[in-house]
């Protein structure tokens, strides 16, 4: 099956603690063996078990693409190091200089481009268009500013806040080169970073993530069947 329903550790939020593209999954250190199993199958990716910020939320302060991930200012020298160690040869790796830490909230990107929060700095984004090797416009979706929070995109697809524009869902369709539409997650959720974590192949949803919401979300990441 191309979706399943997970918590971590009773969490419904499961987007906020794991990050992946279509290689790495990244989860944090007490990540079960079972989460660990069933991500492997999903996602079909290494798995690595990390922390940022001796902290577990690593989908919130963690972006990237398939040819870099971005950290936080304030990851730790030896979280670093790991991450370099297991990663370093496959991704680029780049540390933001915002004082922003949630860079996966403040974020958004594939491989095609990536839209920043509107008042990220001009050094902050040149980094995440030399890291992610993408072109970088500035913006918010449906008013909010934290952009990686109220969306979810791959090279397949982008799914947004319920209350984005046509006009803001065309422009992203094209800016992303995905095709794009609104949804939600556990159940009426519209900040979709919280409850979702997928790639080209799959998505681990929140355990209260309705049918209709996985059938949208199937179809907007062209990974039903899959």
């Amino acid at each position: 099956m191309p979706t399943y329903r997970v918590s971590f550790n009773g969490n419904i939020y499961i987007g906020a603690f794991i990050f992946t593209n279509d290689k790495h999954t990244l989860t944090p250190l007490d990540a079960s063996e079972k989460l660990i199993s069933i991500a492997k199958e999903i996602l079909k990716t290494e798995i690595l078990k990390i922390k940022i910020m001796d902290s577990p939320i690593l989908g919130i302060l963690i972006v990237g693409n398939n040819k870099g991930i971005i950290l936080p200012y304030l990851v730790r020298d030896e979280e670093l190091k790991l991450i370099k160690d297991s990663v370093g040869d496959a991704l680029n790796i780049g540390v933001l200089p915002s004082k922003k830490t949630a860079v996966g909230n403040i974020i958004l990107a594939n491989d095609k481009a990536a839209l920043v929060h509107p008042e990220l700095d001009s050094k902050s984004t040149k980094l995440v268009e030399d890291i992610l090797d993408v072109p970088v416009e500035k913006g918010t979706i449906a008013g909010v500013p934290t952009v990686g929070s109220v969306a979810v995109v791959t090279n397949k697809g982008l799914l947004v806040h319920p209350e984005t524009s046509e006009e803001e869902l065309k422009f992203l369709g094209e800016f992303f080169k995905v095709k794009v539409d609104v949804g939600t997650v556990n159940f009426g959720v519209s900040f979709i970073k919280t409850g979702i974590v997928v790639n080209s192949y799959g998505a681990l949803v929140g355990e209260r993530t309705t049918g209709p919401e996985i059938m949208r979300i199937e179809q907007v990441f062209d990974i039903a069947g899959g």
